[in-house]
């Protein structure tokens, strides 16, 4: 891989990771369209560290106040109903799904699945049931009013972005929707939740950095880039859903499959 390929690849995961278009889907179709070699699992968990340190940076301030109360209301009892408190319990428990299933699949996950077959039916699936969300909630709920059975109904819909072309924002929003809770509220707890899940990964499969299975430069430059556009991702995302539906990447999934599908039943590109 060179520095051009690792560019536009970074590029590609700051833009899909927090979009609910499936960042792991696009990082394995895209290589294949353009005729590269896949990056493979590794390189693509690594530059998510890229988008985590985005999602960290830009909602430090949350993310301290959780962390700091949550680890306070360990032994001071009065600060365990807090708000804060509860949603550390809530996004360390939400991750757990996620972890326990990674851990069980993981040698399913990092070969079998590569599929663009798995990929393109997961796009559309996911797709038309973020639809169904879209048009079943509520949306009268806010993060606020987030609770243990929810954050774990949503940690487990995050374990669904374990399938290639699933999307772990688009997992976690769906949820949510079928929840209540609104467009924004999902997307700012989809963020939340994401971050111990998504570094977890990133450090598990960075050993493989030093092993010699990735190249240093390229990744550290796929890695930067996706820092920089998933940070402006984040910002924009919040600001269209307060506004407008999801609908508009249900349309983006179920055709990008569709076109996926009809390029491997043409044999224009191989589904491995």
């Amino acid at each position: 891989m060179n520095v051009v390929e690792a560019t536009v690849l970074g590029i590609v995961q700051g833009l899909t990771e927090f979009l609910p278009i499936s960042s792991s889907g696009h990082m394995l179709f895209v290589p294949k369209f353009l005729g590269w070699e896949d990056p493979g699992s590794a390189f693509s968990a690594v530059i998510q560290i890229g988008t985590m340190a985005a999602v960290i940076i830009y909602f430090w301030r949350d993310l301290g106040r959780i962390l700091l109360t949550w680890t306070r209301s360990l032994w001071r009892s009065e600060l365990r109903r807090h708000q804060d408190a509860r949603m550390g319990w809530y996004i360390g428990l939400g991750t757990i799904p996620i972890g326990v299933c990674g851990l069980a699949f993981k040698d399913f996950i990092e070969e079998p699945a590569r599929n663009l077959w798995i990929n393109a039916t997961s796009l559309i699936v996911m797709g038309l049931l973020l639809m169904v969300a879209e048009w079943w909630g509520s949306r009268k709920r806010e993060v606020g009013d987030l609770n243990l059975r929810d954050g774990l109904i949503i940690g487990t819909f995050q374990a669904l972005a374990l399938i290639p072309g699933s999307s772990r924002s688009g997992s976690t929003m769906t949820g949510a929707l079928f929840l209540g809770y609104t467009r924004e509220a999902a997307a700012r707890y989809s963020f939340l939740l994401s971050v111990p899940a998504v570094v977890l990964s990133g450090l598990f499969e960075l050993r493989k950095a030093f092993s010699g299975d990735l190249q240093l430069v390229p990744t550290a430059v796929a890695t930067a880039a996706s820092f920089v556009v998933g940070y402006a991702c984040i910002a924009w995302l919040l600001k269209f859903l307060a506004r407008h539906s999801m609908m508009v990447f249900v349309y983006y999934r179920v055709a990008l499959g569709g076109v996926i599908l009809g390029l491997l039943a043409a044999g224009a590109i191989s589904a491995t």
